[in-house]
């Protein structure tokens, strides 16, 4: 299968660094212009660069915004009017434990996790849905159905990433515009990279090896038994972010190795 984004403009959120990366990387490599976003403006620029050097011939722009704001979206959308490929990746994750969870911690989580998706796609959808071709992506999580108990706070934010693109895919009914959740496990991306550091440095083991074992112990479910890779979140967001999968919508996708432990 040849995937083919030419004339495609794709808008990643969060894509300086991990799986975010890892999906512009995917979507450029298939032909999309790509637009990466992230906080920091010198970030953003060097994931640009770098994006530029893995890819050759990449048609890349980076827009610094914080989407976990209602500013942040709107100067987004002010300095990206349109996109044919929305992927909602932005996104925080750490664990608590919920009664030591205080309202602010919950806010925060709901406006990077959610709200940054409901701005963007309200602001997208509706060019899409006129231009009769869309794809709308939420990265949620395998916690959205298996709610950690060690982060509560995240789980539920993941619930209602998969709630709100189960409810838009309807919305945008007939109109052949897609919306679908990717439902990652855990993932080698930096930011499980850091959460494992201290593991890392004390064992003196390399981070796959650290990663398995987390997962083994704390997601014993695990049919790989492994952490995935960012690409092999990316493939799988690459394509249903292409025109092969305009039957794929309202769907909650899992690259989580086999962690959810059922067959529907």
């Amino acid at each position: 299968m040849k995937i083919d984004l030419s004339g495609k403009t794709a808008l990643v959120t969060g894509s300086t660094a991990g799986i975010g990366f890892a999906i512009a990387k995917g979507l450029a490599a298939a032909g999309a212009r790509v637009v990466l976003n992230g906080r920091d403006g010198a970030r953003t620029d060097a994931a640009v660069e770098r994006l530029r050097a893995d890819v050759a011939g990449a048609d890349l722009r980076g827009v610094a915004s914080d989407v976990g704001t209602a500013a942040g979206c709107d100067a987004l959308v002010a300095a990206v009017p349109a996109v044919d490929i929305l992927v909602n990746n932005a996104g925080i994750f750490g664990p608590q434990d919920f009664f030591e969870t205080p309202d602010a911690e919950w806010e925060r989580f709901y406006a990077v996790n959610v709200l940054s998706g409901v701005r963007l796609s309200r602001a997208y959808l509706p060019a899409m849905r006129e231009k009769g071709w869309g794809r709308v992506l939420f990265l949620s999580s395998e916690s959205g159905l298996n709610i950690p108990v060690e982060m509560i706070h995240y789980g539920v934010t993941k619930t209602a990433d998969i709630a709100l693109s189960r409810g838009l895919a309807k919305r945008m009914a007939g109109t052949g515009v897609t919306v679908n959740a990717i439902l990652p496990g855990p993932t080698l991306s930096e930011g499980v990279a850091e959460m494992l550091s201290d593991d890392v440095k004390r064992s003196g083991r390399p981070l796959e090896d650290v990663a398995a074992d987390f997962v083994k112990a704390h997601r014993s479910t695990s049919i790989i038994q492994r952490a995935a890779t960012v690409e092999e979140v990316a493939n799988l967001c690459v394509y249903v972010a292409s025109p092969q999968a305009s039957a794929t919508t309202g769907a909650a996708l899992r690259v989580d190795g086999g962690v959810v432990d059922t067959i529907a």
